[in-house]
């Protein structure tokens, strides 16, 4: 589904270069469920943020359902991205001034789904995730749990192929991040793959794979 090959992300200041990613060669096969550990500073935020295909700065080859993303351009690699990823963050990255419906309701207008599609998805994905009562408030009005919970709804409303998530449960108390684990497992099992970038042993530990990485390369697969 994934496939890395030789991938390299630096910084450049002045004549030098900082490298964040060093030759950088893995594969995420359709239905994993991996987990990215490693110390602050190992670049592991940063190999997410291109798998989701919003840092193109990188070199080295990057496919994605066998599409060579680093060459496509602006357009097709967000048409990619839109259709097969949905991504969960440790902030939530909810839209302060819509709903908790309206929020849910926009991953599906990026997809060409019908009004009437789209007001039966999003009902469909209140009532799975048991935020119904919550639809018409904002996220300023919900608690943290309550926040990540909608975020998790909307990364995976419109049924993407893998989930990127990025700390999910860094803003959470222990039980509500248990919750959040236990309903990525469930996704997990229901199909969709998963990678997480991770601190929490704990939280790894859900995954089937660990990848840890050291100074921008991968010290352990």
């Amino acid at each position: 589904m994934i496939r890395l090959n030789n991938l390299e992300r630096f910084y450049e200041q002045g004549v030098q270069k900082f490298y964040v990613l060093r030759h950088i060669t893995m594969e995420v096969k359709p239905g994993e469920f991996i987990s990215i550990m490693g110390p602050s500073g190992a670049g592991k935020s940063t190999l997410l943020h291109i798998l989701g295909m919003y840092d193109t700065a990188y070199q080295g080859e990057f496919y994605f359902l066998d599409q060579p993303v680093h060459k496509l351009g602006k357009k097709e690699t967000a048409n990619l991205r839109n259709k097969n990823i949905g991504f969960v963050f440790q902030s939530y990255h909810l839209l302060d001034d819509l709903t908790v419906y309206e929020n849910l309701d926009i991953p599906l207008s990026y997809r060409n789904v019908s009004k009437k599609e789209r007001e039966s998805t999003v009902c469909d994905t209140l009532d799975r995730f048991q935020i119904v009562a919550k639809k018409d408030l904002y996220p300023n009005q919900l608690s943290g749990g309550q926040q990540q919970l909608v975020a998790v709804a909307r990364a995976v409303i419109a049924k993407p192929k893998v989930i990127l998530a990025d700390e999910p449960t860094g803003n959470l108390h222990s039980s509500q991040g248990e919750e959040i684990m236990e309903l990525f497992k469930k996704l997990n099992q229901q199909g969709t793959t998963i990678v997480q970038v991770t601190h929490s042993e704990k939280n790894a530990a859900y995954g089937n794979r660990i990848i840890k990485l050291a100074d921008g390369w991968i010290a352990k697969d």
